[in-house]
């Protein structure tokens, strides 16, 4: 019997979603009609979907098992109040390997100073050689599948990788921490700080002016999690007082960022156009369609959202 997948994304990315999903489908011995449209919306066993899709109202969709969210996050619809179907969060291959490479090369960048040496090309010598990775701390905030995944990337070059998450995780070769303790243990000292939290009332703002004042002097933020995790102002002064070395930031509050925001100028901040962890439809669809696979073959379905903890 055929199962019916209605894509709820964006219009643009359709063209390479239909032949990424079919592949994928066909893959896992599914027999999916996959369409954009529907006259019945019962009829649809499982949404695809994105928020920049054309769905707010998941009330029609009384015959649905699942919806799959094409994006990590799901904080614009996991407090939808006509979505009473099981949400599934995106994860998959591609988004994991994105947000490694993202990160470990920011933190090289800034642990090697090669911004000195590209931007300082004037016949100066200067021979200062860094510290090897095993001098430098870093917090790594958020232990989920993103964080566990740059923390022993960078642990296996040898950084000394300490990461906390809210309730308590264990991740191979990391050292990991939880609750507030946790969290001032942490930072303290730490010269590198990077932010993979979901976004939830509980971690808005979890680097402010108290907690920025934990790492060492100089030390360097990044963040490709969440905009809201970062409170801008405190952030600002930071820097400005030379708490924080440099913040390099993929995630703002307003996106795209506004061309009058103060980040764009500021001498001490990267920004880069949340691209640190982009779906890719191959991937992507390789999730989904295994997801699939296991709930028409009465397998429990992974990663779905814990609606209380919003993620």
């Amino acid at each position: 019997m055929s199962v019916l997948v209605l894509y709820a994304g964006s219009a643009e990315q359709w063209g390479p979603y239909r032949p990424a999903l079919t592949r994928a489908f066909e893959a896992e011995g599914l027999d999916v009609e996959l369409v954009t449209e529907v006259e019945d919306p019962a009829t649809v066993d499982y949404i695809v979907h994105s928020p920049s899709g054309p769905i707010r109202d998941f009330t029609p969709y009384t015959g649905a098992k699942a919806v799959l969210s094409l994006w990590a996050g799901v904080e614009e619809i996991v407090g939808n109040a006509t979505l009473t179907q099981p949400l599934v969060r995106m994860v998959d291959a591609g988004l994991t390997e994105g947000m490694v490479e993202w990160v470990t090369g920011h933190v090289l960048r800034h642990h090697l100073g090669m911004d000195d040496h590209i931007l300082n090309q004037d016949g100066t010598w200067r021979p200062v050689a860094p510290p090897l990775a095993r001098q430098r701390r870093v917090a790594l905030l958020g232990l989920g599948a993103l964080g566990s995944a740059v923390g022993q990337a960078l642990a296996a070059l040898n950084f000394q990788v300490t990461g906390w998450s809210r309730s308590a995780h264990e991740v191979p070769g990391l050292q990991c921490l939880s609750g507030d303790e946790g969290l001032e243990a942490t930072l303290k000292g730490a010269d590198f700080v990077i932010l993979l939290l979901p976004l939830t009332p509980q971690t808005i703002d979890v680097m402010n002016a108290r907690t920025m004042a934990l790492p060492t002097r100089g030390a360097v933020i990044l963040n490709p999690g969440r905009g809201p995790l970062i409170d801008d102002a405190a952030l600002l002064k930071a820097l400005e007082d030379g708490q924080i070395g440099h913040a390099t930031l993929d995630v703002f509050r307003t996106e795209p960022l506004p061309p009058e925001h103060p980040f764009w100028a500021h001498p001490k901040v990267t920004v880069t156009p949340h691209i640190a962890s982009e779906t890719r439809p191959v991937t992507a669809a390789l999730a989904i369609a295994a997801n699939i696979r296991r709930s028409e073959d009465g397998e429990p379905m992974m990663h779905v959202v814990d609606r209380a903890r919003g993620y």
